[in-house]
């Protein structure tokens, strides 16, 4: 199996959490190093790799894929960087801070021949897989709106300053929002109009820390929404149709389970629960049906072998620039929503 050498650009918490561990496992990625400015510690463990001084070293080395895994804020400039080295790029959300960036970035790629993915891997989550298949199996019927939270209880700020400070890349919208932008036009594509109001809700903050988008389609609505102060949480996806509901609370373990130093399997790997899993309350064959529905597995992994297939067979990737362009384009939308406090088409 052709082996794609891959390196990080960062092994902070996402580097430690969510790369590292995918690549090291899939059979046909290579984790050779990552870029460190201060602490030093992809070595402890993978003591085989390399550690680099500099984002230039990286990049003069031997390695076929970036994970472009810094603050937001810097998205651009370093994935334009690697791009333009010719290197293979996975760029975490928010894909960039602007369209035109996102835009930019994906002209790039194609001009170089270089594939570019959004980690976008909550598309990947067990709870989200199992709405994604509720829905294309259409025993709602006729969707007539949803409604997707994140919702925490947190209301100290965050301890990394890049997330608290004034920047292009900092805000909830730029951090929780882009997954449930991208879960939502995953479903359901582009809506033809956005609505939003951003608000700062916790004392001292000095970024968005609350966000409700509402999506306009042409016959139902959805509604996206993330904050802080939520301490009884209600289901994080709810889907009313024309036959049915669908609830199902947001009940991912992989996060966890990579926190607590777990390793990735192709077997039990990102099993829910029992106890977690949805309410389906429809109509089937003329029968009034209310049952709890099991959760299907979620893997991040699918999301690394579907950039590696990409490569290796110069296939679409799993999240493709232009999902971060659609993506970036409801963020501008809702910021110009919020400031107008209209619905902006789009």
């Amino acid at each position: 199996m052709q082996k794609i050498k891959t390196a990080l650009l960062s092994y902070g918490m996402s580097g430690k959490v969510f790369h590292a561990p995918f690549v090291n496992f899939h059979s046909g990625l290579e984790l050779i190093g990552s870029w460190e400015r201060s602490k030093k510690l992809i070595q402890q463990d993978f003591p085989e790799v390399k550690s680099y001084a500099t984002i230039d070293e990286l990049l003069e080395d031997t390695v076929d894929l970036v994970i472009v895994n810094t603050p937001v804020e810097t998205h651009y400039e370093y994935a334009k960087q690697v791009l333009l080295a010719g290197k293979h790029a996975i760029v975490e959300k928010a894909f960039t801070t602007t369209v035109a960036q996102a835009q930019e970035l994906a002209a790039i790629a194609k001009e170089k021949g270089v594939k570019l993915a959004v980690f976008q891997n909550r598309r990947w989550d067990s709870d989200f897989k199992t709405v994604q298949k509720i829905i294309s199996d259409g025993i709602l019927g006729e969707i007539v709106e949803a409604e997707f939270h994140f919702d925490r209880y947190n209301p100290l700020l965050s301890p990394k300053q890049h997330k608290e400070s004034v920047n292009s890349g900092a805000g909830i919208l730029k951090d929780l929002g882009p997954h449930l932008i991208d879960q939502a036009l995953c479903l359901f594509g582009l809506p033809q109009a956005v609505f939003a109001d951003i608000r700062i809700t916790r004392e001292h903050s000095l970024v968005d820390d609350c966000i409700d988008i509402l999506l306009y389609y042409s016959n139902f609505r959805v509604r996206l929404k993330a904050g802080f102060f939520v301490r009884e949480a209600i289901p994080a996806y709810v889907i009313h149709g024309k036959k049915g509901s669908f609830l199902k609370p947001r009940a991912d373990v992989q996060e966890d389970e990579l926190k607590l130093g777990n390793k990735p399997n192709l077997g039990t790997w990102g099993t829910e629960s029992v106890e977690k899993q949805g309410l389906l309350h429809t109509e089937i064959k003329g029968e009034i049906e209310k049952k709890s529905i099991p959760t299907l597995q979620g893997n991040y992994y699918d999301f690394f072998d579907g950039v590696y297939n990409s490569i290796l067979h110069n296939s679409a990737e799993p999240v493709t620039a232009q999902d971060g362009v659609h993506v970036m384009q409801i963020i501008e939308a809702a910021l110009q929503s919020s400031a107008q406090k209209k619905a902006i088409d789009l």
